[in-house]
This record gives structure tokens, sequence and C-alpha cells, in this order.
């Protein structure tokens, strides 16, 4: 399972890659020759390092179609009618942008065979884009915008298209892009969820730090648009707070600083910058009053679980231990298998999760348990969980974990919602990878927690004078609950 990150997100399991280009062929045809339809492999073992990028086409919207129907976890049974319906919603709205709008652009009856609605719709595909001026750039907007959307109708936080993945010139290990902040809403903040305001939690560096913003300035306007309209987030707005690569418009904020009342305006222009390095480790351990072991962990990458237990260890070296806070605020998951481990050292003998086949009648068919290692040491220790709503993915296979098998007490806001299930890598024919889940999580008590998220025991959510002042209200919680 993995996540939006917030952080930005977000590590992936990655374990398998899917490569096969189809074979050439001269358009238009009626019937495709994929590897799908002609019997042969679609998915394929990664082979040394992926190689650039290359133009997406329809050849590769093909590709991509068949192996989320081989490979997604209820591809086997979803409606891919609906898949091609979002594909070529998305290609005319494209054509129409570019004003190459043509007669020929009208979506072909589908019969719900899924090779046979193909050719049907790669015929007219190739029919219009036949049309079209001789324009590589054109030809490769309109597969990219056909295969995103092919992908989000699947609507699932754990299905996505990695392309454009360029790094910035210049860029070494450790840089970050961007305009060096963090506010209290992630880049994919959920509308239904998100409350006001908006306010900068962390200044990372870069053009925010130079600009002189602190933590607790509350953000009014984004480019002119509010980030809150009618009491909703303002998805777009809150955006543009986090670009990507090679996104380089300069973002304009209107700031309100609440301590002195001053109002101003700041325009931030993306820019590389080397953030503070304490922000970029994964485990960051310290002891607090009381023999309190405080462990601030980003995300479930490899190994993870073992440098947590290590640091607890040294923390409690020729000194009584009393208690663990585990700080996974903002942590955007990674790997399932290192939750699990990490849930190991609190209890053995337990089912974690479960991860679950579709079934054509019930939703879920058979549901493998995740069980803890009882190799791994039993900590001993009370237990707390600080979370929030950037705790996506296998972060939430934790938390939900430690609520459903009371482990500890969870404290903070509700997580992300954003656990569909493990997600796996597979490589298409022009380099970029589509990842997607093929199993579907349930928590220990067999819950959905994908788009619920997991609350929290105690509700305690930071505030734009507690980020101003240096305040960590969820944490005193904490550690009176471990004193107590």
């Amino acid at each position: 399972m993995t996540a939006k990150s917030v952080a930005a997100g977000l590590v992936l399991f990655l374990t398998v890659a899917c490569a096969a280009t189809p074979p050439p062929r001269t358009p238009p045809r009626t019937r495709p020759a994929t590897a799908a339809a002609a019997g042969s492999p679609v998915c394929a073992e990664p082979r040394g390092n992926i190689p650039p990028e290359t133009p997406t086409t329809i050849d590769v919207v093909e590709q991509a179609y068949f192996c989320i129907l081989a490979n997604y976890y209820s591809g086997a049974t979803l409606d891919a009618r609906s898949l091609l319906t979002a594909g070529f919603a998305a290609f005319v709205q494209e054509l129409d942008r570019g004003g190459r709008d043509v007669p020929e652009a009208t979506m072909p009856a589908l019969t719900g065979d899924r090779t046979t609605d193909w050719a049907a719709f790669e015929t007219v595909y190739r029919r219009v884009t036949d049309r079209l001026p001789d324009d590589a750039e054109l030809r490769e907007k309109l597969a990219a915008a056909t295969l995103q959307a092919v992908v989000a109708a699947l609507d699932d936080d754990h299905a996505r298209w990695n392309h454009a993945g360029r790094r910035p010139p210049d860029s070494y290990d450790g840089d970050q892009y961007g305009l060096g902040l963090h506010a209290n809403l992630g880049r994919t903040a959920n509308p239904g969820t998100a409350l006001p305001p908006l306010f900068v939690t962390t200044v990372l560096g870069g053009p925010a730090k130079e600009a002189g913003l602190r933590p607790g300035d509350v953000i009014e306007s984004i480019n002119g648009s509010a980030p809150f309209a009618g009491g909703e987030v303002t998805p777009a707005a809150v955006a543009a707070l986090y670009p990507h690569y090679p996104e380089a418009g300069a973002v304009r904020l209107r700031m309100l600083r609440q301590k002195t009342g001053r109002r101003w305006s700041v325009t931030l222009k993306p820019a590389l910058y080397q953030p503070d390095p304490a922000t970029l480790q994964v485990v960051t351990p310290k002891l607090l009053g009381d023999g309190i072991a405080y462990v601030r962990l980003t995300g479930f990458a490899p190994d993870v679980a073992d440098r947590v237990f290590r640091a607890i260890s040294r923390l409690g070296a020729g000194r009584t231990l009393t208690g663990v806070v585990l700080d996974l605020r903002g942590n955007g998951g990674g790997s399932p298998n290192e939750a699990n481990r990490l849930l190991s050292g609190f209890a053995h003998g337990k089912v974690t999760a479960y991860q679950c086949a579709a079934s054509p009648s019930t939703g879920d068919g058979a549901c493998d348990p995740m069980r803890t290692d009882d190799s791994v040491p039993l900590l001993g220790l009370p237990l707390v969980v600080l979370t929030d709503r950037g705790c996506a993915s296998a972060c939430e296979h934790f938390s939900s974990a430690v609520k459903d098998l009371r482990l500890g007490q969870l404290v903070g806001t509700r997580t992300a919602g954003a656990v569909s299930g493990p997600a796996r890598p597979y490589l298409l024919g022009d380099n970029t990878t589509l990842t997607l889940p093929s199993t579907h999580h349930l928590a220990p008590g067999r819950e959905v927690i994908d788009r619920v998220g997991v609350a929290p025991d105690h509700y305690v959510p930071l505030t734009p004078q507690d980020a101003a002042a240096g305040r960590d209200p969820a944490l005193g919680e904490a550690l009176n609950l471990l004193r107590t």
C-alpha cells in the first residue's frame, strides 16, 4: 500500500514490472494485435536500469489498458467500458483545447467485450489522428491525456501513471524543488475533510524562507483564489503550493500573521533548494522526560522497523523507558511488510491486516491475512501514536492495527484514507511506469480504511496559533497519557 504525499510523497512497495512493447502495425485496423489478445504474456520482469522515456503513443495506451485488466485488483470484474469512455472523453477534450476537433471524433458503440471494444476505440482514435497535422508533440499530448484519464477512471489512490519524471538541471541528492514550505493541507487534500484556515506548518527553506514566511502564517489566497470556498477546500489552489518540476510559474500568496495582524502579499517562484538536513531523516529519535522514547518516522522505507527498534534500544541504554511515542504525522507510507514488522514489536500472534482479491458477487473474495512476525522481540512498553491527514497507505495499515488490536492510543487527527492496497509497478513501452494494487486492504477488524481513514482516540488538531508559537498539543496529550 502507498500514498499522496504528501509527502511527496510517497515510497511505493515495488516488486514487479510490466513491459511488452506491442508489435509494429499499419493503422488503421479493426482488430488489435496486442500481447493480451494474442495470449502471450503482458508483463515481464524488468531488466537493468529503465531507459529514458520515449513519446507516449496509442500503442502504449493499449498496453496500459490490457495491463490494468490483467493486474488491477478488480481488473477481472470491472466494466472496461468505463476506462475507454474516460479515455475518449479526455482525447476529445484535448483536441478541442488545441482547436483540432474533427467530425470523426465520435465515441464508438461499446459492447462489453474488452478486446472488441478496444479495437473499436483504437480504430476511431487512429482515424482522427490521421487527419491531424504531422505534429509529434500534439500526438504525444493526445495519447498522454488519454492514458492519464484511463488510469484516473479507476478512482484509486494507489493506481497512477508515472511519467515526465525529469529532475531539475544541477540538482543533487537531497535537493528539493518547490516553494520550500508545507501547509496543514497537502497537494491532494480531500475536499470533504479539510477544514479552514490554510496555514504554514513548516518552512523547509528556499523561496519561502527567503520571503520570511513562518509557521502559523495564514494563507488567505493563492494566485487570487481563496483556499476555501463555502467551507470546502479549493483543490487547484492548494495544489499550487506544491509545484513539481518542470512547473515554474510564480505563485502569488496573500498572507496574514495573526499575532500581529499584519497582512501582506508575496510572490514565490519554484526553485531548487537544500532543506534542513533534519527534515530528510526518515527516523528521528529523542528522549523525552520521564523516560519516554519519542521516534518520528516519515516513511516505511526498507529496514525502517529495525532502525526504529535500534533507536529505542539506544534511548533506553542505562535507563528504564516508560513508554514510546511514534510520530507518524506526514508519513506517506511505503512497505506494508515494514509496517507489519514494526507492529510485531508491540504484539505477537495477531493479524495486522488482510489483503483481499476481488469477487464479482461480494466485492471482496479470498483474503490473505498479514500476521505479526513473532521472532521480533516485544518492547513491552505503552505506546501512543501521533497521526494526521498526512498519514497514508502503510501508515494507515500501522495505525488501524494499533487501534483495532488495542496496542496503544492514537492522538491527533484522522488519517488520510488512502490505503486501497499494495501497489506494484509495471513498465510500459515508452519507459514510463503504471502502478496498480493487485489486492485490496482491510484492517484487522475487516473494516475498510480506504477513503475513510482511521479516527484518533484523542482528537487534537494543530492550530495556526500553535504552529506560530512552536507548540505541539498532540505531543503534549501523548505525554499526559503515558504519564497517567
